[in-house]
């Protein structure tokens, strides 16, 4: 595999992390200047944002957490030379899996969708590394 077809899943899921962080950025903006909320009540914690606000940052946050360990990944893949189809597969399942489940959070939020989304990634993520693994413990 290419290192552009090995990457491009990558550059995908950051997209969604910049575009969350964007939107993110918007909104707080937006809130502050219209006066729903004051400086001084978001100074020191998060939960003071107005609700569409505090649930677009959710949805960024949640793009720190998870894809680290497929950033990780994919770097560890890159460097062993262990791409290939299945990992490219893999990789677009999960990506497509994180931008379901970012526009889950910042449009109706539904809980079950939404946690069903996130466990079918976490799924999709640990099959990834379980490939990796075996094929580096079991390399001849």
């Amino acid at each position: 595999m290419s290192v552009m077809q090995v990457l491009l899943p990558v550059f995908v899921q950051v997209l969604l992390t910049f575009v969350l962080l964007f939107r993110m950025g918007y909104l707080r903006v937006t809130t502050i200047r219209s006066g729903e909320v004051k400086m001084k009540d978001i100074a020191l914690r998060e939960p003071n944002w107005m609700p569409r606000t505090l649930q677009v940052a959710n949805a960024f946050h949640n793009q720190l957490e998870l894809p680290l360990l497929f950033y990780v990944l994919t770097i560890l893949v890159l460097i062993t030379r262990q791409a290939d189809i299945a990992f490219v597969t893999l990789a677009w399942i999960f990506v497509v899996l994180r931008v379901l489940h970012a526009w889950i959070h910042v449009t109706s939020n539904h809980v079950r969708r939404r946690a069903v989304a996130f466990m079918a990634g976490a799924m999709v993520l640990a099959v990834m590394w379980l490939l990796f693994m075996l094929r580096i413990l079991f390399a001849s």
